[in-house]
Order: structure tokens, then C-alpha cells, then sequence
């Protein structure tokens, strides 16, 4: 049993990784920007009679990543695992993604992992031995999504890490794992990053089509709980693959990409999903100064 510390713990796969850790006698500390909002774990926990420590941490504070780890290093004495967990989604056109909105989607799921797992490798180097977990997605794989430009760039920005980092640091005995999951029913679209972001009529149509899929694929998605049992499994096996996909749909996306040509055999098979789903695509709006 080991001391493990995972980000963005108030709902879905950080919450239940938080109580699968603590159900087979880990150390956890589960953190969260803010605590105010630890009540559904807390609550949980409690029910199960689990010891979870809450801990205040917001990934894209330098100064509360680094405090909070040394606060967990006096506590406990180590940290063995790590879970990057902790993301957000945003949506829109490129052309007219507010870059506030653009700037906050990568500093939370790419510079917010990579403020951690900066924090955490002097302790694991010294102790030559601990495992990263960062916890990305299938869009981490695939071709980008349109309208979800910022969330997929930021997802194979942080697998671009996981690569270089595995490489690097299994000399100290140091596991990396990316978990790439599907849909998922979370509370992630709930929370959307620009959700008051305007676009522009002429993407508007062509955007909701997009959207409306990704809406009800996250509905019908998997118990966010099995993706915390691939977490939980990835921090006790040696021999989970750098890459860990989790979920039918994330299988068969990859599937479906290595059977398509290319970029443009993927945009047509995206395309036929989605008509298949909700109807034809719509045409896109003109503005007097397009082409």
C-alpha cells in the first residue's frame, strides 16, 4: 500500500478513484481547488467508513501545486503515486474561441499535470521508485474533433509529456501511464470552460451538430467508476502500457482509425456517425466578407 495523490477529486473519476484507492488500504489524498466542494466525496467515504485526506490544491497555481505536495511529503513521508487527474472541456470555433477560455484549457489539463508531476519527481528520484498516472482521453489519439480544438490539443500535448517522461524517468524506477477513456458520464460538460462564450452564426448550426453529439455520447457513456478501476490497476501493474485506452468506444475509435486513410478517411467516418445519429450535416452560414 502506498501514498496517492490525485487532482480534481470533487466528481467523476478523480471522486471515484479517490475511494477505489482508499477501498484497498492506500494512503489517499484526494485533492481539489476547492474544498467546498468535497461533500460528495466526503460523504461517500464516510458511508464506506474510508479514510480519504482532502487537501486544497488548484493545478494552475504554481505555489498551491508545490505547497500542497510538500504538505503531503511532511504528512505522509512520500508520495508513491500521483493521478493527474484533475481537466476541464471547452468548445467553440477556432477562429473565434475566446483566447481566455483557450489559455485556461490548456493551463488545466497540460501545464496543471506538468506543474505536478514537476513537483513529485525529486521525491520519487530519491526514493527511486513511484508511479505518474495522467489521466487523458481517446481525444489524446484521434484526429481532433471539430469545435473541440482546445480540449483535444491540450490532451495530445499531455501524451506528448507522458512519452518524453516515460523515457526519462524509468532509469529511477519511475512508471508513466497515459489512461485515454471514452465517453464517460461526468459532470464535465456540466462544468464547460466558455459555456457563456458566444459563436458566431456562421458556425452556430454546424457547432450544436457537433455538440449534440458529444452531449449525448457523454450521457450514454461509461460508469465514470471504470475508469477509476483502470487507474487503480495501472498504480499496481508494472505491465500497463504507457497508452491505456478505457472503454469500448475508445477501442473502437482506435480500431476505426487504423482502418480509414488518413485524416480524410477519418472526417468521413466521423461524418457518417454523426449524420447517422442526428441527421445531415448542416450547411455552414456565409458572411459578406467569405469566400
Amino acid at each position: 500500500m502506498g501514498v496517492v495523490v490525485i487532482t480534481g477529486c470533487s466528481s467523476g473519476f478523480g471522486l471515484e478513484a479517490s475511494l477505489a484507492f482508499a477501498r484497498r488500504g492506500d494512503t489517499v489524498v484526494a485533492s481539489m481547488r476547492d474544498l467546498a466542494k468535497a461533500d460528495a466525496l466526503s460523504k461517500r467515504a464516510a458511508a464506506e467508513n474510508l479514510t480519504v485526506h482532502l487537501e486544497q490544491l488548484d493545478v494552475c497555481d504554481d505555489a498551491s501545486v508545490e505547497a500542497a505536495i510538500r504538505g503531503v511529503v511532511r504528512s505522509h513521508g512520500t508520495v508513491d503515486v500521483l493521478v493527474n487527474n484533475a481537466g476541464v472541456v471547452s468548445g467553440g470555433p477556432v477562429e473565434t474561441v475566446p483566447m481566455d477560455t483557450a489559455f485556461k484549457q490548456l493551463d488545466t489539463n497540460f501545464w496543471g499535470p506538468l506543474r505536478a508531476i514537476r513537483a513529485v519527481l525529486p521525491t520519487m528520484r530519491a526514493q527511486r521508485s513511484g508511479v505518474i498516472i495522467n489521466v487523458s482521453s481517446i481525444a489524446g489519439r484521434l484526429p481532433a474533433t471539430p469545435y473541440g480544438s482546445m480540449y483535444a490539443a491540450s490532451k495530445q500535448a499531455l501524451n506528448a509529456v507522458s512519452e518524453a517522461l516515460e523515457y526519462e524517468v524509468a532509469p529511477f524506477g519511475i512508471r508513466v501511464v497515459s489512461i485515454e477513456p471514452g465517453f464517460s458520464r461526468t459532470e464535465i460538460l456540466a462544468k464547460r470552460l466558455g459555456s457563456d462564450d458566444p459563436v458566431s452564426d456562421v458556425y452556430a448550426a454546424d457547432a450544436q451538430w457537433v455538440q449534440s453529439f458529444v452531449g449525448a455520447s457523454v450521457d450514454n457513456g461509461a460508469d465514470p467508476g471504470v475508469v477509476a478501476e483502470a487507474i487503480v490497476a495501472a498504480a499496481s501493474d508494472p505491465g500497463t502500457p504507457l497508452h491505456t485506452p478505457v472503454g469500448d468506444d475508445a477501442a473502437m475509435y482506435l480500431d476505426l482509425l487504423n482502418e480509414v486513410d488518413g485524416y480524410e478517411g477519418w472526417r468521413e467516418a466521423l461524418t457518417i456517425q454523426v449524420e447517422a445519429a442526428l441527421g445531415p450535416r448542416p450547411g455552414l452560414g456565409r458572411t459578406s466578407d467569405a469566400a
